[in-house]
């Protein structure tokens, strides 16, 4: 079993950066597709970003792409967001995810989720 667990969210001005972690527990996560989607009130879970675990390809949503870069540790086991010149819009709770076979922009690709980590840009 798998288990994820953000850190590193907070409040943070408009342009401002952060960078997310997601540390993994569980298993060796070197063979496994690693994203971060997020979700605002109201709206649907949106993907961010996945790091597939093959050529080290990496895929960012259209709204975050040049702002934001995915990277991963395998052998920290650790899946980090560098978030820049973010955005009120950029405004929700984070979620890694993780998933041993597939990739995908939807949720349901993955099995795997952290608990998320609220991210608040705001002047």
């Amino acid at each position: 079993q798998v288990q994820l667990e953000e850190s590193g969210g907070g409040l943070v001005q408009p342009g401002g950066s952060l960078r997310l972690s997601c540390a993994a527990s569980g298993t060796n996560i070197s063979t496994y597709t690693l994203a971060w989607f997020r979700q605002a009130p109201g709206k649907e879970r949106e993907f961010v970003a996945a790091s597939s675990w093959s050529a080290g390809n990496t895929f960012y949503g259209n709204p975050v792409k040049g702002r934001f870069t995915i990277s991963r540790d395998n052998a920290l086991s650790t899946v980090y967001l560098q978030m820049n010149d973010l955005k009120p819009d950029d405004t929700a709770v984070y979620y890694c995810a993780a998933d041993d076979l597939r990739i995908g922009a939807h949720p349901h690709f993955y099995d795997y989720w952290g608990q998320g980590i609220q991210v608040t840009v705001s002047s």
